[in-house]
Order: C-alpha cells, then sequence, then structure tokens
C-alpha cells in the first residue's frame, strides 16, 4: 500500500512538473508586434490591446513603430527576426514592400499574424481585420437614406493599394450603385490617411466644386480634415462621415461634427491577434481569415463607444 501510494505521489510529482514546464513555455514565449504608425489611434488602440493581453498571460511583446515608413518597417522585423521572436504581429506600414517582412519572418519559420492590412501577394498565416467590404457597404447605405438619395460625392481615400483602401472602395461603391441620386464629382487618394491631408484634398476639392453636399473620408482623421475644410469654406449641410471609430471621431460623432463614422473592435482584434499568434507559435492552427463586424455610429449610439471601446 506504502509502495503505491509512493508510486501515485511520484506520478503526480511529474505531472505537475511537466505542466508547470508547459505553462513557463508559453509565458516564455516572446512575440514581435509591428506597427504601422504610432501616431494614428487606430493602431495605439491595437497595441494597448496587445499589450494590456500579452501582461495577462506572462508574454514578452517586443513593439516596433514603423512611422509610417515600409523600408524602416522592413528593418524593424528584420530585426526581430534576428531576435528569435516565437511569432510576428504585423501592420504593414503601407503597400509597397509590404510582402517582403512576411517572406523573411517565413523563411525563418516565423509565423506571422496580419491585422488590418494583409499582402495579397505574401498573406501572413492568419489576418485579422473588420469586414471592410460590408462596413463600407452599410456606412453608403447610411448616407443614401440620410441624403434622400441625392447629393454630390466627394471621396478621400486612404492609401491606395493597402487592404482597407481597396475594400473600402468596393463596399462603399456597392452602395452607391443602389443610389444613382448620389453623383461623385471628386476622389482622391491620401498617402498617410492624415487629417492635415484631409483637410488639403477637401480643400483643393471644395475651390474645384463648392457645390460638394457630401465627404466620405475612408478614414476618421481624413472625415475629420474634410469636415475642418467645409467649416473654412462655408459648406452648410453637409454630410461627412468616416470610418474607425478613433476617440477623437467618436467625439466628432457626438458633437456632430461627424454625421456618422464606422466603430471597429480595436481592443478586440488585438486581443485575437495575441491569442492567434501563441498558438502559432505553439504548433496549433487558426482560420486563415478573421473578419469582425463593425458598428455604424451616430449620435444616437455614440456614448457606449466613447465609455468603452470595443
Amino acid at each position: 500500500m506504502l509502495k503505491s501510494l509512493t508510486t501515485i505521489a511520484a506520478t503526480l510529482a511529474v505531472s505537475t512538473a511537466l505542466f508547470a514546464g508547459a505553462a513557463s513555455a508559453q509565458e516564455a514565449k516572446t512575440i514581435g508586434l509591428a506597427v504601422a504608425n504610432l501616431q494614428a489611434d487606430f493602431f495605439n488602440q491595437i497595441k494597448q490591446s496587445v499589450e494590456k493581453e500579452a501582461q495577462a498571460k506572462g508574454i514578452e511583446v517586443i513593439t516596433v513603430d514603423a512611422g509610417g515608413d515600409s523600408a524602416t518597417q522592413v528593418s524593424q522585423i528584420q530585426d526581430l527576426i534576428t531576435r528569435d521572436v516565437d511569432a510576428i504581429i504585423y501592420i504593414p506600414a503601407g503597400a509597397t514592400a509590404a510582402s517582403v517582412p512576411v517572406q523573411a519572418a517565413k523563411a525563418a519559420n516565423i509565423p506571422v499574424v496580419a491585422v488590418d492590412r494583409n499582402p495579397p501577394d505574401a498573406p501572413a498565416d492568419t489576418f485579422i481585420a473588420t469586414d471592410s467590404v460590408a462596413a463600407a457597404e452599410e456606412l453608403g447605405n447610411f448616407v443614401c437614406k440620410t441624403t434622400g438619395g441625392k447629393g454630390r460625392l466627394a471621396e478621400i481615400q486612404g492609401q491606395i493599394g493597402t487592404t482597407p483602401q481597396i475594400d473600402r472602395d468596393e463596399g462603399f461603391a456597392k452602395a452607391m450603385a443602389n443610389c444613382p441620386g448620389i453623383e461623385e464629382v471628386a476622389k482622391q487618394a491620401s498617402n498617410q490617411w492624415a487629417q492635415d491631408e484631409g483637410f488639403n484634398i477637401a480643400q483643393a476639392m471644395i475651390q474645384r466644386d463648392p457645390e460638394i453636399t457630401i465627404f466620405w473620408g475612408q478614414a476618421d482623421a481624413l472625415a475629420l480634415g474634410a469636415a475642418q475644410a467645409a467649416k473654412v469654406g462655408n459648406l452648410t449641410d453637409v454630410v461627412v462621415v468616416g470610418f474607425d471609430g478613433d476617440v477623437a471621431g467618436l467625439e466628432a460623432v457626438q458633437s456632430g461634427t461627424l454625421t456618422a463614422t464606422m466603430t471597429q473592435q480595436t481592443q478586440l482584434m488585438g486581443r485575437l491577434a495575441l491569442d492567434s499568434a501563441i498558438k502559432l507559435a505553439s504548433g496549433e492552427s487558426v482560420p486563415a481569415m478573421q473578419l469582425q463586424p463593425a458598428t455604424l455610429t451616430t449620435k444616437e449610439n455614440v456614448e457606449p463607444f466613447l465609455t468603452e471601446h470595443p
């Protein structure tokens, strides 16, 4: 009997040690987080979510910020590869050279989780983003309904060739195809999705066509710039819509500066990105696409998002 108890105790001790070792192995993992540009609230929210979740799980995160420059990001990710991180969470700084980091990481057998943007010629192991096609179509339908299906539309695109720019173009165009009374009179892309770009582009559009009644900025920052330009240009009764659900964008919806935005689940995407990175680093499989819905946000439903971002 004593021998049996001793054997059971020894077995339990080994099992406990193995369990502790497995937990320790997970805690010892290091994840690289390569962010496109931390000047943007959208990317900052994802960074904060990843780091908060990592701290709760005992995971080390090495964060690098490309500052919107693709060449810088290629160098940063090569450094993460050299440091032998277990996985990389990657938000491409642009369409140019976006595939290079994925190819380099895969050559080093390091899994990649792409967030918001996915290089089409070298997709990551999993892609986490908002379903921008569906969300932009919903926003376009809202614009059609709000304007009574009539107006002169000016569109300020995001950075050409990036996943959100392509998808938001497609979704909004679907809605406009069913709203023939709205005429697109101007369309121009930004380089960095920035508010000052939105202002300058919108101001030039207004100078060419002072009868614009609708501005569609593919990011809240672009929409905020357009709203500022409309105010300076003394345009009245202009519908201005954005996309992202940034804090500044949500505050602008609350104040009436923006008519609406699409609020993305940035906190959820950050947690999902970290969990996916851990699973991939542990040899588990995850879905190739993990698209999330966004919420059409107007003055009527904006308050909860300002209290706690999803």
